[in-house]
C-alpha cells in the first residue's frame, strides 16, 4: 500500500486545522477499517513509510510541538474493581501504594510542581469505581484553587461519573476527564468483571454532554487481537474523544496479567501509527509502558504522537523529565507551551 497517499487522502477530508495558515479540509477524513488493519500488519520494512504518513497528519495538525502531561496520584490502591492488569485491582497482589485521597493542598503543590516542568496539563487520579460526595468535594476545591493559582488545564481522571458530576466537575473548572475505553467491546469482559464497556460508553458520553474535554485512550497488549485494535480506535472516534492516550501493557508483578509478553517495538508503533490515522486531527498521547516497550526507539513515537506523560505514571516511573527533554529536543521537536494548547 501507498501510505503516503493514505495520509494524503485522510488530510484531503478531514476537518479543519485548528491551525493558521494549514489546508482547509472537509469534514470525516479518516482511514478506513480496513486500512488501519493493513497498518497494523504491514511488513517490518514498511514502518519507516508508516512513520512517514503518520508524520505528516501529526505536522499539519500539531507541528512540531510535544505537549506534556504530569499525573498526580491522588489516591492509590484501594480499589474495589477487579481490572486484570491494574496493580491496584482489588484482586492484585502488586505492591502498590495505598493511601486515601490527598488533601487539596497537596494536590495544588502537584499543580504548582508539573508547572515548572512546563507540562500544559495536570491530571488527578484516584483508584475507585466512582468517586465519593466527599471525594469529589475535594478535587472540586481543588481544581478551583489550581485554576486560580496557575495557568495549568486541569484533567481528572475519578472513574465512573454521570451527568451532574460532570456538570460539577466543569463548573470547578476542570477542562478534561480521562475515562478510557482501553480495548475493544469485544474483548472487554476478558479484562473486567466488575463494571462493563457500557458503563465506561455512559461515563464517556457524561463527559462530553457536561461540556467537558474527553480524554479517552487504549491499554494495549492484553492479548487483543489487531481486529480489536481497530474497534477501538473507531469506538474512541465515535465518541469524538478529544485526547487520546496510548499505554501499551507494563505487566505487574501480582496482577493476573503478571505473564503477558510485552508488545515489540515495532508493533507499538504500528499501533500509534493506526491511531493517527483514524483520528487524525486528535491529540494522541503516548504514555504508560513508553519506555519498557519502545526501548530505544521512544522517540520515533513523536513521529504519530503529540503528547506525552513526563515525571512518571500512577505507580510506576518514566525515564524522568529530564531524559524527556532531551529526547524531545534531539529528535528535532519541541515542548508545546501552555499558552498554544
Amino acid at each position: 500500500m501507498n501510505w503516503m497517499a493514505l495520509a494524503e487522502r485522510v488530510l484531503g477530508g478531514g476537518p479543519s486545522s485548528r491551525r493558521s495558515g494549514a489546508l482547509s479540509c472537509r469534514e470525516g477524513g479518516s482511514a478506513t477499517r480496513a486500512e488501519a488493519l493493513a497498518v497494523l500488519m504491514a511488513p517490518a520494512e514498511e514502518l519507516l513509510a508508516l512513520l512517514e504518513a503518520a508524520f505528516a497528519v501529526r505536522r499539519h495538525y500539531f507541528g512540531l510541538g510535544v505537549s506534556l502531561h504530569v499525573i498526580r496520584n491522588a489516591k492509590s490502591g484501594l480499589c474495589t474493581e477487579d481490572c486484570a492488569y491494574c496493580s491496584q485491582s482489588a484482586k492484585s497482589a502488586a505492591a502498590a501504594p495505598r493511601y486515601e485521597l490527598q488533601p487539596v493542598e497537596e494536590i495544588l503543590q502537584g499543580a504548582l510542581e508539573a508547572q515548572a516542568l512546563k507540562a500544559v496539563r495536570y491530571c488527578i487520579v484516584t483508584s475507585s469505581r466512582a468517586p465519593q460526595e466527599e471525594e469529589l468535594n475535594t478535587v472540586c476545591a481543588a481544581a478551583e484553587q489550581i485554576k486560580r493559582a496557575t495557568s495549568l488545564q486541569v484533567c481528572t481522571s475519578l472513574g465512573l461519573v454521570d451527568a451532574a458530576q460532570a456538570r460539577r466537575l466543569k463548573l470547578a473548572g476542570v477542562d478534561r476527564f480521562n475515562h478510557n475505553l482501553e480495548t475493544s467491546e469485544r474483548f472487554y469482559p476478558s479484562i473486567c468483571q466488575t463494571h462493563s464497556y457500557s458503563d465506561r460508553l455512559a461515563t464517556a458520553r457524561a463527559v462530553k454532554a457536561a461540556g467537558v474535554e474527553l480524554c479517552c485512550g487504549a491499554l494495549m497488549g492484553l492479548g487483543e487481537t489487531p481486529e480489536d485494535r481497530v474497534d477501538l480506535a473507531f469506538a474512541l472516534r465515535e465518541v469524538e474523544a478529544d485526547s487520546i492516550p496510548v499505554n501499551f501493557l507494563d505487566p505487574r508483578p501480582g496482577t493476573a496479567f503478571e505473564h503477558r509478553p510485552r508488545l515489540a517495538a515495532a508493533e507499538a508503533l504500528r499501533i500509534l501509527v493506526m491511531f493517527r490515522l483514524v483520528n487524525p486531527s486528535r491529540e494522541l498521547r503516548v504514555a504508560g509502558g513508553r519506555e519498557v516497550c519502545l526501548g530505544p526507539l521512544q522517540a520515533l513515537a513523536l513521529y504519530p504522537a503529540n503528547s506525552i506523560f513526563t515525571n512518571g505514571y500512577l505507580t510506576t516511573p518514566g525515564q524522568g523529565h529530564a531524559a524527556d527533554l532531551a529526547m524531545i529536543e534531539a529528535a528535532g521537536f519541541q515542548v508545546t507551551d501552555v499558552t498554544q494548547a
